[in-house]
């Protein structure tokens, strides 16, 4: 349906206000669901486009999330979404449709799944290509606590790029009496471009009770006949293969279906209900369209896929080019200085390269730039290969996904010793994205590895100099930055501008108390050290950690206060506590960072606070300590 369409319905529902739950939906009329997939369109464009939030890839599954609760018996039959941003129609069908104008803000509803937010919400996702493993598990503890409900993996095509999504498909076909259904939800035509009436026909028959008894039965007449039975059984695999797109999910011990139009219901209902009484491994793929049902998402789906908030009768205006600010834009323009010098300086992303300001560099030199896609760990390892081979690899990834790459990290970058960057955007808290996405441990898992030089630049100056920096050492470097705006200017900067290995700066001097800052708290803090008669001092490194200066500022004020935006437990301030410790400085030392906890949605801003990490937060603290 035409976004004009859409428009005319208003805010007005007739089918979505009846709907509490998945059960409601169930007793609807099937002829009325593609009236109640219009409301769910609308209900999704009037509310994220006042609230900001996930846009295209909710729009695009409306009719498979309609068809999946309307055959399975939800909550008790299981669905895991994978990364979880392609949900809000399961939150609106599941009795959260009253808090979605509060999804991803503060105390409001999960920007991804989080368990235990409805009875629907069995797993938490966050990150790519983990539904299958996940529902392999629960299958399995189906089958072992004898429960005879169903589960299903909802999986897009680009988490399906992820190498734990293999590994849990290879690892499905080696158990036995599992019931699980695997639907890749294919939105971007990425293994199929052809349905048509035969293909969605033969899926119609690849998923019914009769085909299924047809070829077991062919099966074990054909026991007393081994080498006749092997050549019927290939003939089947290439009869299908020529047809079907699926000879590779077959080998994986799969029935394949499809692929299936995603948005008719009068065929994917049908065919739910087949795959649902088959059981066994199926395997349905499903055509979607990412942003279906509003024209400007539709013809252009990145740009809709995460979006701020615009009035939907006119749409994000990509016209007017806002000046970016970010960290992120700040490495951006130095990566594409840095390879205009050296032809040897190539990119690496996780499908990153919009978020990690990669997009020019890959415009300009596109035989140096690697999505990977959502791959992490081969991210690492491919750079170690680079390396060895004697280009200049920058892993550019965020913090919480650098997670997922950490044995590469070790065993394929610092162990070897190979001058590889990683480039850590969205380092510490993030904001809106949740739990999943904070970026509060790399501080802790990074500085534990030998070899490892680890930047926290405080502004955009800073953060020019610290990638020329390391991208000068013949060794493994980390430069982490977060997803805010970076303060000062780029002005009179040069690819030769180079801060010294270890060393920190002072921002601000005072006296009786020392706030030593790790990144851009140091940009946060200055105007209340200045107006509280602080010291300030922007460390710049993790590792190596200025001592001297720690020890110059532990002997001359009666109070330290370290401050990252990172976890406390294994952070830097505990290394900073240690060398006063050992000194016998005649000083107090407080650590302040994030907590031992998961931390939720939120601003930034908001979350500083939550965490006392604001400017008003720390001035408190200090006042506290001295009395």
């Amino acid at each position: 349906m035409a976004s004009d369409e859409l428009q005319e319905l208003g805010s007005t529902t007739h089918f979505l206000e009846k709907i509490s739950d998945a059960s409601d939906l169930r007793a609807m009329r099937k002829r009325d669901l593609n009236g109640l997939c219009t409301e769910i369109r609308q209900c999704i464009i009037d509310t994220v486009s006042k609230t900001s939030g996930h846009f295209a890839s909710g729009l695009g599954v409306v009719e498979l999330t309609v068809a999946l609760h309307y055959v399975y018996d939800t909550p008790d039959d299981v669905i895991i979404w994978d990364v979880g941003h392609q949900a809000y129609p399961h939150k609106i069908l599941t009795g959260s449709k009253d808090r979605l104008h509060t999804i991803r803000h503060k105390d409001g509803l999960h920007a991804f799944i989080k368990r235990g937010e409805t009875a629907y919400d069995h797993l938490s996702t966050g990150h790519a290509s983990t539904s299958i493993g996940s529902a392999i598990g629960m299958a399995v503890a189906n089958r072992n606590l004898g429960r005879k409900t169903k589960v299903v993996a909802v999986i897009g095509d680009g988490a399906l790029s992820g190498g734990c999504a293999f590994e849990a498909l290879n690892h499905a076909a080696e158990i036995e009496g599992i019931d699980l259904t695997v639907i890749l939800n294919d939105n971007e035509m990425s293994i199929s471009e052809n349905v048509g009436t035969l293909s969605q026909g033969l899926s119609h028959l690849l998923s019914s009770q009769p085909y299924a008894k047809f070829v077991e039965s062919g099966k074990k007449v054909l026991e007393i006949v081994p080498a006749v039975r092997d050549f019927a059984l290939r003939a089947q695999e290439h009869a299908k293969g020529m047809l079907l797109p699926g000879t590779l999910f077959e080998e994986f011990g799969f029935n394949y279906i499809g692929p299936v139009d995603g948005h008719d219901l009068r065929r994917l209902i049908p065919i739910l209900q087949n795959v649902k009484e088959l059981g066994g491994l199926q395997f349905l793929h499903v055509l979607t369209t990412k942003g279906k049902g509003y024209a400007k998402a539709e013809e252009d789906p990145i740009t809709y896929h995460g979006v701020p908030t615009f009035d939907p009768s006119k749409g994000i205006d990509t016209t007017v080019k806002k000046v970016d600010k970010s960290f992120s834009a700040v490495f951006g323009r130095w990566i594409c200085d840095a390879a205009e010098k050296d032809s040897k300086i190539t990119a690496i992303t996780p499908a990153m390269r919009i978020g990690s300001a990669l997009e020019e560099f890959a415009q300009r030199y596109p035989k140096n730039f690697f999505d990977v896609a959502i791959a992490e760990q081969h991210a690492v390892v491919f750079a170690s290969g680079l390396a060895a081979g004697g280009m200049r690899p920058v892993v550019a990834i965020y913090s919480s996904f650098l997670q997922r790459a950490y044995d590469g990290v070790i065993h394929d970058i610092a162990i070897q010793n190979l001058p590889i960057m990683l480039a850590i955007d969205r380092a510490g808290l993030v904001g809106p994205d949740g739990a999943t996405h904070q970026g509060a441990f790399d501080i802790g898992f990074l500085k534990i590895i030998p070899n490892f030089t680890i930047f926290c630049p405080s502004d955009a100056k800073e953060l020019y100099m610290a990638l020329n920096t390391a991208y000068g050492i013949n060794g493994p470097t980390a430069v982490r930055y977060p997803r805010t705006n970076a303060t000062g200017s780029l002005e009179g900067i040069s690819l030769e501008d180079r801060i010294e290995i270890g060393r920190g700066r002072v921002l601000h001097q005072g006296s009786d108390v020392c706030v030593l800052a790790f990144g851009s708290l140091s940009a946060d803090y200055l105007t209340m050290c200045q107006e509280q008669g602080y010291t300030l001092c922007d460390m710049r490194f993790i590792k190596p950690l200025d001592t001297d200066l720690v020890l110059d500022m532990a002997r001359s004020h009666r109070l330290v206060i370290t401050a990252e935006d990172g976890c406390i437990e294994g952070g830097v301030g505990q290394d900073v506590s240690k060398i006063i410790f050992d000194d016998k400085c005649d000083c107090k030392v407080v650590n302040l960072g994030l907590p031992d906890k998961f931390i939720d949605e939120g601003t930034r801003g908001e979350l500083l606070e939550l965490v006392g990490l604001d400017a008003l937060s720390v001035y408190k603290r200090a006042q506290k300590e001295l009395m």
